[in-house]
């Protein structure tokens, strides 16, 4: 349901709850943990506890994307917004904090911005915070699982020539290669032909470097693993011991990406929902993949999902990438 919130200046904002009913969240945790390789889905991780932990991870010495990215997005907003050119729908795809999102809104001050993101309530306090920012700014928010196809709601009034997603951070690598072609071919139907593509991507790099950046020295990312289990026990009525389980997380060269796991320290049983689950010692439930690329092996996996290269923004140590694409 909408809730309209007109204000004495020209921007109106919206929010639509989208998501489903509770019961999504415990069948695929029920579905995950009876897997032979028990896996959980990494979008469970933003409650708000998860999303605050994770804003503490962005600002961590290790964790060198986020302060990347926001260097690239300084030095060539300028040039992202004019890539995108005027009258241009922005939607994006997990908005966070939005701190990449007001850069680029900055420069290319669209007639719409819609933010969708599966944690309404920090969606919904970004967007507050946009709107001090840029008063004129007309807000969509949508509180929705963007990784499944989705119809957005209508915004008359205002003139759009174009549509974009904007799906900055390196999110795009928590999906498999063959995922993110499915995923990025949603977006290419969101946008239409003509519109355009605006993601961060992660690069590849050496092990040492990524090992560090999942595995810091303060132990903000293995809480923010663990409490994806205190989460489970607090919705879900699970009786996951914390204690008895520990993160785990590190570089697989050879599939060029980031495993992030729980591991057992011991054999043990666990309930959710009326079911057990029997772990031995360990075992682990893989909680999150982050896919590494090269420019070139990243362009290639767009071009599968319909969307042409255009321009590649990447600082001066190539840790990070910006790339804006043309939906064919």
């Amino acid at each position: 349901m909408a809730h309209p919130q007109q204000r004495r200046d020209l921007g109106v904002v919206r929010f639509y709850n989208f998501l489903p009913e509770a019961t999504s969240f415990l069948s695929e945790v029920l579905t995950g943990l009876a897997l032979p390789r028990k896996a959980l889905p990494p979008k469970y991780f933003y409650d708000a506890r998860g999303c605050s932990l994770f804003e503490q991870i962005c600002e961590l010495p290790e964790y060198y994307p986020t302060r990347t990215e926001l260097a690239i997005m300084r030095e060539h907003s300028a040039a992202m917004a004019k890539f995108l050119g005027p009258d241009c729908q922005l939607i994006e795809f997990g908005s966070g904090s939005s701190r990449k999102t007001s850069i680029l809104i900055e420069q290319l001050r669209p007639p719409l911005y819609v933010p969708i993101d599966i944690a309404g309530e920090a969606m919904q306090a970004a967007a507050a915070g946009l709107v001090q920012d840029f008063p004129w700014l007309n807000i969509n928010g949508v509180c929705a699982d963007y990784t499944r196809a989705l119809t957005l709601p209508v915004f008359v009034g205002v003139p759009i020539r174009k549509k974009a997603v904007y799906f900055p951070g390196s999110t795009i690598g928590n999906f498999t290669p063959e995922e993110a072609i499915e995923f990025l071919q949603l977006a290419r139907r969101m946008v239409g032909a003509g519109g355009a593509l605006l993601i961060g991507v992660d690069l590849k790099k050496d092990k040492p470097v990524l090992d560090a950046a999942y595995n810091d020295a303060a132990g903000v990312t293995a809480a923010f693993n663990l409490n994806l289990l205190a989460r489970i026990n607090r919705e879900l009525g699970g009786d996951f011991q914390l204690q008895r389980f520990r993160h785990r997380a590190f570089y697989d060269e050879a599939l060029g990406r980031i495993e992030m796991h729980v591991e057992s320290l011991a054999a043990q049983f666990v309930h959710v929902g009326g079911e057990r689950f029997s772990f031995g010692q360990g075992e682990t439930i893989l909680t999150e993949i982050s896919c590494k690329y090269s420019v070139d092996e990243f362009r290639a996996v767009a071009q599968r999902a319909g969307f042409a290269p255009g321009h590649t923004w990447t600082d001066a140590a190539r840790l990070f990438s910006v790339h804006g694409m043309i939906a064919v």
